[in-house]
């Protein structure tokens, strides 16, 4: 499991992109996200740091940077 903060966890299996919330593209997906209840906000009432594109169109709001995260994923040897 990939802990993205705060307690909060995502399957690496499911996880297809972490990315930053910045772009317009991308707070485009987090709008259609929320319009249709695909959106969850792990964020904690923090600033969104990162998205997480997960399988099934679920979006996932996480308060940790982008590299923090895939850090996590990757731990060194």
């Amino acid at each position: 499991m990939l802990n993205i903060g705060f307690g909060n966890y995502v399957s690496p299996q499911r996880l297809l992109a972490i990315v930053s919330p910045d772009s317009a593209p991308i707070k485009r997906l987090i709008l259609e996200a929320r319009e249709h209840h695909h959106l969850i906000d792990a964020t904690h009432g923090r600033r969104t740091r990162a998205v997480l594109v997960l399988d099934g169109e679920i979006v996932v709001l996480s308060a940790l940077h982008p590299e923090t995260l895939v850090a996590r994923l990757n731990p060194p040897p």
